[in-house]
């Protein structure tokens, strides 16, 4: 099994979970390029080559929270899908809301899983760890 180097697109809104994220990425030795995006406007501009910051290659993965401002993250998902460029990416929510509502338009628009955000950081990292064995377990396709 080769293990690629994949990029991957954090879309979060709130500095201290961004700064959490990273830390954990640290923690678990994962140096994957991560690209940051504040809300679902920015990151669809991003993935489509607009704005500020493109993103080519596109990532294979996106960790996606889902209260956030301008464009959430169920209202991001849903105009994911109905792009025939970027409805394939892998997403994993990973948010505060423990609403079965969220969860459930979550997986109804092909979410890989969907992450509680832990309270203590430990349980964070824990859980970063397991995203990244599954990403260097996974093959996507060329």
């Amino acid at each position: 099994m080769s293990y690629n180097l994949i990029s991957i697109l954090l879309v979060e809104d709130d500095e201290v979970d961004v700064m959490n994220v990273k830390r954990a990425f640290k923690k678990n030795n994962i140096t994957n390029p991560l690209f940051l995006a504040g809300n679902g406007v920015e990151a669809l501009e991003m993935l489509r080559g607009q704005g500020e910051q493109p993103m080519v290659p596109l990532p294979r993965i996106i960790l996606l929270d889902l209260n956030m401002p301008k464009m959430g993250g169920i209202e991001f998902l849903t105009e994911l899908r109905k792009d025939e460029n970027l409805k394939s990416i892998t997403v994993f929510v990973m948010t505060t809301s423990n609403e079965d509502r969220d969860k459930v338009e979550a997986y109804k628009l092909n979410v890989a899983g969907y992450i509680l955000k832990p309270l203590s950081m430990e349980s964070f990292i824990s859980a970063v760890s397991i995203l990244n064995n599954y990403w260097q377990l996974i093959e996507f396709p060329s």
